[in-house]
Order: C-alpha cells, then structure tokens, then sequence
C-alpha cells in the first residue's frame, strides 16, 4: 500500500468518525440536554419514551459509523 493510499485511508476514517461524533451530538447530547432543562419546542416536546427512542437510534448509528471508521483503519498495515 502506497503513502497516498494510506493517508486516503486515514482521511475516510476521520471522516466516518466525525460523522459519528456529529451524530452523537445531535442526536444524543442536544436532545437529553434540552429535555433537562425543560427546553420544547411548539408543540411541548416529545415524550418520554420518543426521546429515548430518538436517542437510542442515534446512539446506535452513532457506534456504527464509529466502528466502521476503525474496520477501514485494520486495512493499514504498519
């Protein structure tokens, strides 16, 4: 594997796993910090259990693209 392919490696899986942080923030940390501080929207917010459905996917998505970020990296070898 050449340097350029290399560091084209390395480029994709910072991508991923910035995608996944972004993910993380938005759909995890943004919603459970509104809902603690009483933060809704127009309609009043969602309940409880949406909320943690909500969060619970992002989570999900969120670990993925993690792991899949460092798949990508075991392709490097030193």
């Amino acid at each position: 594997m050449s340097l350029i392919d290399k560091e084209r490696t390395k480029l994709t899986a910072t991508y991923l796993n910035t995608a996944a942080g972004g993910l993380f923030t938005a759909g995890v940390i943004a919603p459970v910090v509104a809902a603690t501080f009483g933060v809704s929207g127009a309609a009043g917010g969602p309940s409880a259990l949406t909320l943690a459905g909500g969060v619970a996917i992002f989570l999900g998505c969120s670990v993925g693209l993690h792991l899949l970020a460092r798949t990508v990296l075991k392709g490097l070898k030193p």
